[in-house]
């Protein structure tokens, strides 16, 4: 896809959603803090995840990230057919990507320290890599029909199974929803090899991954949806589609969550709605300003970090960023001490991470898998 085909709303959001744990989030919990009883505001307290039930702007980061990569597959998958890739090397492509991001997620949660007793195997990365894995296995093979009926008979049926299935290795009364009681949390312990993030649970768990296929899948409706040729649907139609697809997403959702509580670590079929209402919007709303009235120049800073998500999402885990950040602003922060020296902290870690990747954009160097 050249320069003038790119999607580049895409790079854009990506960037906008990968901010946020690039350290955005904390940067905003120390800019409330400067204000009487800022911290425990109603937008510092979205900045992180909910603690079970719930929704904040915290739980939006990974379906979101999740979504995007749902829309980019059908571009994707145009062009290796225009190569004249036959299905075997298509599906070559799609197992080699998402092994590379499992991989790459067991190497995020410490692979190296060879402590296999204690290294956690289910990951985000790994999360991303089978939802969309099988997503496009759907696509590939199915029309668009049949894929919406698959999207919600795995929801219905996720559904069904966690409220009629409760854990069979828990006594008491807890509900089928609830941390203790849910089948997500006993296959993890059942099924799952290594170390379990929460100790009976995994918020990225084998099970849950199920209702994230279809996040993945909404991802690919919205990319079909957008390749329709404009002269059969402009671009301003295309917006309006997909604001009303996030309005019904949003009540589905809404309405799900009296029956199926909207929960990320369950990745709960009510929170697949509401977060595909989420990502639905903030994708319309992108596309529209950029890509159908064209107004781009405003995008370099979010699309340095998108066009190199993965790369700083495994570089925090390998480069100090905040000791840099520390060795050129650590005398500020000392100078202008609390509530200002958490405000410096967190802006000057953006930055490094910032300037990092924009060398990297500079040089051309893309970590692509």
């Amino acid at each position: 896809m050249n320069e003038q085909k790119r999607l580049l709303s895409l790079d854009a959001l990506r960037g906008f959603d990968m901010l946020f744990i690039m350290g955005l989030s904390p940067l905003i919990v120390s800019i409330c803090a400067l204000f009487p009883g800022g911290g425990e505001c109603w937008l510092a307290e979205t900045m992180g995840h909910a603690r079970w039930d719930g929704f904040t702007h915290h739980d939006t980061i990974f379906p979101l990230f999740l979504f995007i990569a749902g829309v980019s597959f059908p571009f994707s998958l145009a062009r290796q057919l225009e190569s004249g890739l036959g299905k075997g090397r298509i599906y070559a492509r799609l197992f080699r990507r998402a092994a590379a991001l499992i991989l790459l997620g067991i190497v995020y949660n410490g692979l190296f320290d060879l402590d296999f007793a204690n290294l956690r195997i289910a990951s985000v990365l790994g999360r991303i890599g089978t939802a969309w894995l099988l997503a496009a296995i759907l696509y590939v093979n199915f029309g668009t029909r049949t894929r919406a009926a698959i999207a919600a008979a795995i929801l219905i049926g996720y559904w069904l199974l966690l409220r009629f299935v409760p854990a069979p290795d828990v006594q008491g009364a807890a509900g089928p929803f609830s941390f203790e009681g849910n089948l997500a949390g006993y296959v993890d312990r059942m099924l799952l090899p290594g170390k379990i993030y929460s100790g009976t649970f995994d918020p990225e768990g084998l099970l849950s991954t199920l209702p994230a296929i279809v996040t993945a899948m909404l991802g690919m409706f919205t990319g079909e949806l957008v390749r329709r040729p404009e002269d059969k649907m402009p671009g301003t139609r295309k917006t309006a589609v997909m604001l009303a697809a996030a309005a019904a997403l949003l009540i589905a959702g809404m309405v799900w969550n009296e029956f199926f509580p909207i929960n990320k670590k369950l990745w709960s079929s009510s929170f697949v709605c509401v977060a595909g209402a989420y990502s639905l919007f903030m994708f319309a709303l992108f596309y529209y300003v950029i890509d159908v009235k064209g107004l781009r120049n405003w995008t370099l800073f979010f699309r340095v970090v998108g066009l190199n998500s993965i790369t700083i999402y495994l570089a925090q885990e390998i480069i100090d960023f905040k000791g840099i950040g520390n060795f050129f602003l650590g005398g500020a922060e000392r100078l202008c001490g609390q509530p200002w020296d958490a405000v410096i902290g967190s802006a000057g870690y953006v930055a490094v991470c910032w300037l990092f990747l924009y060398f990297l954009y500079r040089q051309k160097i893309f970590l692509k898998i």
